[in-house]
């Protein structure tokens, strides 16, 4: 673990040791403000409160449409995966909303609901919900239907089944969809921040892009990288070392 750590800071340390190289190259703050640019408006956003606020809210965001499609998605995945003949039905329905571009359900969503909270969570559950769906339904399709049947032979019930049989073998694929899912949901709040809401670190960078501060939209995006990489490297990771410790033990 702590060479993990080592490794994660010397690698942070060399990309921003190439963004300090790249800014000085460029010469143009305006442009690509250095590192330690970056930071002092950071300091200066945290200090005075403004950054928290929009922080929080993103926060929220991201963590209620990631439980929602986490959620959603497992249970017909896993539904998919268990009934081949709802798996044919349905599974050209969840093609189209894997191939769906984020951008048309979100602006869809906001036509549709309104430009509110619940419009803006709905666009990014679904968006990933697709992806949970697929990934839970091909593990579940992938398990080892042996246990199936020893489990149905011992008189196994089916909650029973599900919860010592079935889970089990689906951790590492609930790791998976975990994984990609918080890397994917996050950016796609703050598109949907950009485009309808009054709050956020989408709003906010809006809000500097239009007036050209660089260094204001860095300082908010990187602010919200941090938190993403601590969430990977705390949460996000140590429950993958779990599911797939079952598995290789």
């Amino acid at each position: 673990m702590q060479k993990d750590w080592k490794m994660v800071v010397v690698s942070l340390a060399g990309l921003i040791g190439l963004w300090a190289v790249l800014a000085w190259v460029k010469a143009d703050p305006d442009v690509l403000p250095s590192p330690l640019a970056v930071l002092e408006v950071l300091i200066v956003l945290a200090q005075s409160g403004a950054l928290w606020p929009d922080l929080f809210a993103t926060l929220y965001r991201v963590a209620v449409s990631f439980g929602l499609a986490m959620v959603i998605g497992a249970a017909l995945g896993v539904g998919l995966g268990l009934a081949p003949g709802l798996d044919r039905f349905f599974g050209s329905w969840v093609t189209v909303f894997l191939n769906l571009p984020a951008l048309v359900l979100i602006v869809l969503c906001y036509l549709w609901i309104g430009l509110n909270e619940v419009a803006a969570i709905t666009a990014v559950t679904l968006n990933k919900m697709a992806q949970v769906t697929v990934t839970l339904r091909d593990g579940t399709r992938a398990r080892d239907k042996a246990l199936d049947e020893m489990a149905r032979t011992f008189g196994m019930g089916r909650i029973a089944q599900l919860r010592h049989i079935l889970m089990p073998q689906l951790a590492p694929y609930f790791a998976i969809a975990g994984r990609n899912g918080l890397a994917m949901i996050w950016k796609i709040v703050l598109v949907v921040e950009f485009l309808g809401r009054s709050s956020g670190v989408g709003f906010r960078i809006h809000l500097y892009f239009q007036n050209f501060q660089t260094a204001h939209v860095l300082a908010y995006s990187l602010s919200f990288v941090a938190v993403m990489l601590l969430v990977e490297i705390l949460i996000i990771q140590r429950w993958e070392r779990a599911a797939l410790r079952w598995r290789d033990g």
